[in-house]
């Protein structure tokens, strides 16, 4: 949710496109991972070929890192499973001077992982993101799963709560500011996913880089509740048959 202080800060334009987001990853994070992937590798067919393998190394990974729910083990007549989901509305940003499937590896594994992606870059950065939205609708993503934001919008989108991450990538002095302008806000503590060396991308080319945008939830279902095994109940009652 959005307190209105921030929304005073925020012009309505982005307020609405929050709101947008905000949705738009309640719908995506319902998808299954397999759904989510066919439709990013289907991106993918439309990107250059270093863009597009920076995205098919993303949902490799997410696949096989975080897409596999782990069942657990527990006490006799019930069931645990672990499961990953994604986080929300992530802002990706990057400096003009990092090449465009640098930028397109962040929005692919955000993505992947469940997230809504605000998009904010310069207007001198060479990436188009137009056609990149474009494209991504095409493929059969859901609207508003990417959104595009004016660069003199970032700094107070990001101070809103409902801003789980900002993925960066450029320098070690912009990561830094961007760091301490998240740990100053109030409320919700947001992560910043950062890679200062955008040449060797030893962030964005980890296999656990999907890691970074996802939160970790247990499902468990008492079968004796529903009557699964109704001698189960009758332990410990004190009475032999």
């Amino acid at each position: 949710m959005m307190h209105a202080q921030q929304q005073i800060s925020l012009s309505t334009n982005v307020q609405k496109s929050l709101r947008g987001s905000i949705f738009a990853a309640s719908i995506w994070n319902d998808l299954d991972f397999e759904t989510r992937i066919a439709i990013l590798r289907r991106w993918a067919k439309s990107l250059d070929k270093l863009s597009a393998m920076m995205v098919n190394f993303q949902c490799t990974n997410a696949q096989e890192m975080v897409a596999t729910p782990h069942v657990m083990p527990g006490p006799t007549g019930e069931s645990n499973t672990l499961y990953c989901v994604g986080r929300g509305v992530v802002v990706v940003t990057a400096n003009d001077d990092v090449a465009n499937h640098v930028v397109i590896a962040q929005i692919a594994a955000a993505l992947a992982c469940g997230n809504s992606v605000m998009l904010c870059l310069s207007p001198d950065h060479p990436l188009k993101a137009d056609v990149i939205l474009s494209q991504l609708a095409q493929a059969g993503a859901i609207a508003n799963v990417l959104t595009v934001i004016e660069s003199h919008d970032f700094e107070p989108l990001i101070q809103s709560e409902a801003v789980v991450a900002v993925a960066y990538s450029g320098s070690a002095d912009r990561a830094l500011d961007i760091g301490r302008q998240l740990a100053a806000r109030e409320g919700q503590l947001a992560q910043l996913v950062a890679e200062t060396d955008v040449v060797n991308l030893p962030i964005i080319g980890s296999q656990s880089y999907c890691l970074r945008f996802i939160t970790e939830r247990t499902r468990t279902i008492n079968i004796t509740a529903v009557g699964g095994n109704a001698t189960l109940l009758e332990l410990g009652c004190g009475e032999a048959s």
